[in-house]
């Protein structure tokens, strides 16, 4: 008589063996330690570290030689009725309402354009790509040619059209248009690639069918198309908000945030007070309130998504 053999069920609760780690899984785990470290540690050092001295700087007078000597809010309330500051960051909200709206718009019409087809889409593709892969510098430097008073090829063309030439750069009236014309070039290529990264999602199923109900090309673009790329959209505004909040490469080579201020940005004035008049402690308390505006920028966005959906 043969007994029967019951096997246990390893999917029973209390059944699963137990596995010990060995000296070999030991091993595989240090050397997985030593690649993350690889980088986890620059992260910490060159990010984390100088964000937490950069707090602790902004309570102190500091003229990054010596010991920073602790000051209290002394930095904050300086910045808060330091009127530069104030132009810096309405000058911000100036860039903001020329760059984001032009940004948003025009990427948006690039990439409808290229996502219907039309020959030559996909050279368009490329060149309204192609400066976002240039850098800010490059750009400013490229447009300071162009904007040339006397010698630029915009005031030469607006000459063609009997318009007297613009001084772009050097008019307290017109510098920051002329610095916003040279970003919006340059951040275009971002949200055109988002947009047409949007657009390639809408299920082709929704256009068809208003198409055969009759819907026009506009009615089509208000009521299915915008509602369908209303994340990304908001997405674009808020990254273009902040990044006309960061903007420096563009004031620094094309206007030195003059004449008189009128082209300034809260990151060009954050590197004048530290590096041109050695105030590191002041410096970083405007980066603070940078930081907060910032801050604020990014919760009003992810609260919007968040009613939105």
């Amino acid at each position: 008589m043969t007994a029967a053999t019951t096997m246990p069920d390893e999917g029973a609760p209390g059944l699963r063996p137990t596995v010990r780690a060995g000296a070999g899984d030991r091993r595989i785990d240090a050397v997985g330690y030593v690649f993350v470290a690889f980088f986890t540690v620059p992260f910490f050092l060159f990010n984390i570290l100088p964000v937490f001295f950069g707090i602790y700087v902004s309570f102190t007078r500091w003229s990054i030689v010596g010991t920073p000597h602790w000051i209290g809010l002394e930095n904050f309330t300086t910045a808060l009725h330091d009127r530069w500051v104030a132009t810096a960051f309405w000058n911000a909200l100036a860039y903001g309402l020329i760059i984001v709206p032009c940004v948003t718009a025009l990427g948006l019409a690039f990439a409808l354009f290229v996502n219907r087809g039309y020959p030559l889409s996909g050279l368009a593709r490329t060149l309204f790509f192609a400066p976002n892969v240039v850098s800010a510098t490059v750009i400013g430097l490229v447009w300071v040619w162009l904007l040339d008073t006397q010698f630029g090829l915009v005031n030469h063309y607006l000459g063609f059209l009997g318009l007297e030439a613009i001084p772009w750069l050097t008019s307290t009236r017109w510098s920051l248009v002329g610095v916003s014309i040279a970003s919006v070039w340059w951040d275009l290529g971002l949200a055109f690639v988002l947009f047409l990264a949007a657009l390639q999602d809408i299920p082709a199923d929704l256009t068809e069918a208003a198409l055969v109900d009759g819907a026009g090309r506009w009615q089509r673009l208000v009521f299915i198309i915008l509602p369908q790329l209303r994340p990304v959209l908001s997405m674009i505004v808020t990254l273009q908000l902040i990044s006309t909040l960061r903007i420096f490469s563009q004031v620094y080579v094309m206007t030195n945030g003059g004449p008189g201020g009128s082209s300034s940005s809260p990151i060009y004035y954050i590197y004048s007070v530290a590096i041109v008049r050695n105030l590191f402690g002041y410096a970083s308390a405007i980066a603070m309130l940078l930081f907060v505006a910032i801050l604020v920028l990014t919760l009003l966005q992810r609260l919007v998504l968040r009613e939105r959906s």
